[in-house]
């Protein structure tokens, strides 16, 4: 994998090129969730119709079900569900701590039990690194441990600790080839922490780091401190991922503070729940009022599905629950995310990309300005 910065902005933003075994990707980037080796309710095709370069599957999901092994005798993931572009997959960590029925922690890894079955597995450093292998990604994540956001600063130096050694084992047990690894920052919210976490983990040598730990409760204001001061203790030649996080303000925001590549289940879950994301704001096509609504759900958007139906007809397969209603707002929304990161990027190359940050915002209703509890995080940071 090669990285190549294209060209930068004023506010910290990149634009720039990550060059996989299945084609390029422009960052910055937003990778659709695929869970389970498939976005929900959507074909392959479809995300390419979108100019979709790059998806997110799951090592812990994927290897209980179908298995990894079995993925591996059918020619990979790549083959498995037929997309032809880039695969980046979570090392399963997180899974493992907000799924798993049962789990025990040690130094060599976690021992838990499956949430569909309650069979006993195992998954330390090494694992997951075969995991992925069998899987056949191009970008696979190191194994860390995610603790929760409330946990006290003695748990989460141990825990990112932890992580370290953990990075450290799965740079070791990665065979090399085509597949790239990715290192996870942890630390919390503790400035110190989180640089000490990123340092370490930039000696390792890695070709892209990602902030893990995040989006999970702490609240944006503390989260873009801690992106902030996080970055600026990374090597800016590599890619860096904040994982998980995905409101458009989101996106935004961890592009401002040098951010290349996001994925969150937002779109794709709000979409499934009636939920449409628009310049304006968020529309939920079940209320009564879109019922003889003959505009479209945005009517400056280029998407299939706003180019050819209503709010009315997408309200009424919402209110049937026709799977159809589903997909539309899929569609739709993967429009929206990918676009807007388009948009993004050719502000960027353009020098022009805080205008077009304040001028989104402004559009969404947002408050474009830093907060003053936010600049005194980042101060005190």
């Amino acid at each position: 994998m090669r990285f190549d910065i294209l060209a930068t902005d004023a506010t910290g933003a990149r634009r720039g090129r990550l060059t996989t075994p299945h084609g390029p990707v422009d960052t910055p980037v937003f990778m659709p969730v695929g869970t389970q080796g498939t976005v929900k309710t959507l074909e392959p095709r479809d995300l390419a119709a979108e100019s979709c370069q790059i998806l997110l599957g799951n090592t812990y999901h994927l290897s209980l079900r179908p298995g990894h092994e079995l993925i591996r005798e059918l020619g990979g993931l790549h083959r498995f569900m037929g997309w032809d572009g880039a695969i980046l997959t979570d090392s399963g960590g997180f899974q493992v701590f907000s799924l798993a029925k049962l789990r025990r922690l040690t130094e060599e890894g976690v021992a838990f039990q499956s949430h569909l079955d309650g069979s006993r597995h195992f998954l330390g450093p090494e694992q997951a690194i075969a995991i992925q292998c069998a899987l056949g990604v191009d970008i696979m994540m190191a194994l860390d441990e995610c603790p929760p956001h409330d946990a006290d600063r003695e748990y989460h130096e141990h825990s990112m600790e932890r992580t370290l050694r953990w990075a450290t084992r799965c740079r070791d047990a990665h065979p090399g080839g085509e597949s790239a690894l990715f290192g996870i920052l942890q630390g919390g919210t503790f400035p110190d922490l989180r640089a000490r976490s990123a340092e370490a983990t930039a000696r390792l040598g890695l070709p892209g780091y990602a902030l893990g730990g995040l989006g999970i409760g702490e609240g944006p204001e503390a989260m873009y401190a801690t992106v902030a001061h996080t970055v600026a203790h990374l090597p800016p030649e590599a890619p860096r991922y904040l994982m998980g996080v995905g409101t458009p303000r989101d996106l935004l925001e961890g592009m401002a503070r040098g951010i290349d590549m996001f994925d969150c289940v937002l779109p794709t879950r709000n979409a499934r729940n009636g939920c449409l994301f628009t310049p304006t704001g968020r529309l939920n096509i079940k209320r009564a009022e879109f019922a003889r609504d003959e505009r479209p759900p945005d009517p400056d958007c280029a998407c299939y599905v706003c180019r050819h139906f209503s709010r009315a007809y997408l309200r009424h397969l919402s209110v049937a629950k026709e799977i159809l209603g589903l997909r539309l707002n899929t569609i739709h929304n993967l429009h929206y995310y990918l676009d807007l990161m388009r948009q993004a990027r050719d502000a960027i190359a353009a020098g022009s990309f805080a205008d077009w940050k304040r001028a989104r915002l402004i559009e969404m209703g947002l408050d474009p300005s830093t907060s003053h509890r936010e600049q005194e995080i980042s101060n005190h940071a």
